[in-house]
């Protein structure tokens, strides 16, 4: 498992299960339940690059990041030691 501690968001870490690239499971701890489940839903069975590109630089309201772009810094830090 990959753990990843976020930054600027209401979710405190994201933990991953990565096989062949391919994401397998994804759960983030705190943060709202309902959007990260379905985040968790959607990216899960999605090749780990193609994640990156559809989540990188969505922002939350007035932040910088979201969730869903903390996801894709997480997965770039797992590439990097992949």
């Amino acid at each position: 498992m990959f753990v990843y501690k976020t930054k600027g968001v209401c979710s405190t870490e994201i933990h991953l299960e990565i096989e062949n690239d391919i994401i397998k499971t994804v759960e983030f701890v705190r943060g709202c339940p309902g959007n990260l489940v379905g985040i968790s839903a959607l990216v899960s069975g999605m090749n780990v690059n193609d994640a990156i590109t559809k989540l990188k630089g969505i922002t939350c309201g007035n932040k910088d990041t979201s969730c869903p772009d903390q996801l894709s810094k997480a997965l770039e830090e797992y590439n990097k030691i992949a």
